[in-house]
């Protein structure tokens, strides 16, 4: 059996549910809804089952640390999926927060509030951080620095960003963030 092909968001509060259901249904993809939460209320091993079950690829799950800084329920799931050999982390949506004292980490590249892909990472409003910034700061990504992920890109907060993510509006910049990342790694449906 082919390993399950999944993009991770790191933002599960209860417009990020909203968000990344319109965009599973946006890229053609399957949303694991009960992921989502503030923080993540399950645990790895039963994400990793629904996953398996999902009637096709790409997978979108949803993490959420809730604003801890250290290792939470979040980054304990990112933990476990990567570790499963059944499936395949095509890349990573690291969502910038306002959460302090973060290691925060390396962006392949970001999607900015208007649309736009860049080479810097952005803030939780989705505007870009200032030249010489590398690094995208969140509750739910230190994780990501230990483990093999190939593609990151740094988000502002889904479904706000000053209204430009709206879910009514279609959830245009979440889209353009899974797209990247489906573009980035070859997925193919």
């Amino acid at each position: 059996m082919p390993k399950r092909k999944i993009v991770i968001i790191t933002d599960g509060d209860r417009v990020a549910q909203k968000v990344v259901e319109k965009v599973a249904h946006n890229v053609g993809g399957r949303a694991i809804s009960f992921s989502g939460g503030n923080p993540t209320p399950v645990e790895g091993p039963e994400i990793a089952a629904a996953i398996k079950k999902a009637v096709h690829d790409p997978v979108l799950v949803m993490v959420d640390d809730c604003g801890c800084r250290d290792e939470g329920n979040g980054e304990k799931v990112i933990r476990d999926l990567a570790a499963d050999p059944d499936i395949d982390i095509l890349g990573v949506v690291a969502v910038a927060s306002n959460t302090a004292h973060v290691d925060g980490v390396p962006i392949t590249a970001s999607v900015t509030r208007d649309g736009s892909v860049i080479d810097l990472p952005v803030t939780k409003e989705g505007y870009p951080e200032n030249e010489g910034h590398n690094k995208v700061e969140g509750d739910t990504v230190d994780v990501l620095n230990s483990l093999n992920i190939p593609i990151i890109i740094g988000l502002g907060d889904l479904g706000k960003m000053e209204d430009a993510d709206l879910v009514e509006n279609g959830a245009k910049i979440t889209t353009l963030a899974v797209q990247e990342v489906l573009k980035r790694s070859n997925f193919k449906q």
